[in-house]
């Protein structure tokens, strides 16, 4: 499995994973921002944009050793590794599956908890809905979750955007990433066991990985850092991109170097 990915900038690389159901696209202004400090790569998770599915189980310990095949595949030993929603979790099993090739978590609109059961089968709902009726229970069930109240008032633009992403997600991609975020493990375990610089970023708006779920990753870690993106909901990076970028550029800076070459 070789997953798509677009990348900008040069140094210190820093993966990207996106949130559930949308694709690399919604890191545009991260690839943007972020490029004059690090190298920016933003694969596509399996199934979704440029990538294939495959044929394999549900699991986001397998969506995690995509994202090491990838690094193998642009010659990086070990990379800052973040991700937003469903990409936090996708981060939290690489750091379980692969430490050593970690040098730094970020966690955007996540959280270390496994799913409750009445999560879970919500998740299974909507995965049979989209396989036997397409997108439409994504956005009128997963969407308006997705974008928080200010940027629903005031920021249409990027609301439409969300909208289109979330109607061209392939509906078995959808189905197959709910069945692997159901089966997720809990993960404080492996954030308490970091070796390394851990920045949690939430919006203040967000309610499907709230600010307290945020504060609770940040205290697992001795040296965590937590950062809460005013004005914006779950999708903070896409709905506050400029808050978002300044307070991960500031962190790469502080706390890994910037634009220095990644360490062997």
């Amino acid at each position: 499995m070789q997953l798509y990915s677009r990348s900008a900038g040069t140094g210190l690389p820093v993966v990207l994973l996106h949130a559930f159901p949308l694709s690399s696209a919604m890191w545009l202004a991260q690839r943007e921002g972020l490029s004059s400090l690090c190298r920016v790569i933003t694969p596509d998770l399996r199934g979704f944009g440029g990538s294939r599915l495959g044929d394999d189980e549900p699991s986001v310990d397998l969506m995690a050793d995509d994202v090491a095949r990838l690094l193998d595949a642009e010659g990086i030993e070990r990379a800052v590794i973040g991700g937003l929603s469903m990409g936090g979790y996708v981060t939290m099993a690489f750091c379980r599956r692969h430490p050593d090739r970690v040098q730094g978590v970020l966690l955007a609109d996540t959280k270390a908890g496994p799913d409750p059961q009445p999560a879970r089968d919500n998740r299974e709902r909507i995965a049979q809905a989209v396989l036997s009726q397409g997108a439409e229970v994504l956005l009128t069930d997963v969407l308006p979750a997705l974008i928080g109240p200010t940027t629903k008032e005031r920021r249409a633009m990027v609301l439409g955007r969300v909208k289109g992403l979330v109607q061209s997600a392939p509906p078995g991609a959808v189905a197959w990433a709910q069945r692997a975020m159901a089966a997720r493990p809990d993960s404080f375990e492996t954030l308490a066991g970091l070796k390394v610089p851990l920045l949690v970023v939430v919006g203040e708006e967000d309610e499907l990985a709230t600010p307290a779920d945020a504060e609770a990753m940040a205290r697992a870690v001795p040296d965590g850092r937590l950062e809460i993106i005013p004005k914006a909901g779950h999708l903070s990076a896409v709905e506050q991109p400029e808050a978002f970028n300044a307070a991960v550029a500031e962190w790469l800076r502080t706390e890994l170097g910037g634009a220095a070459p990644p360490r062997g």
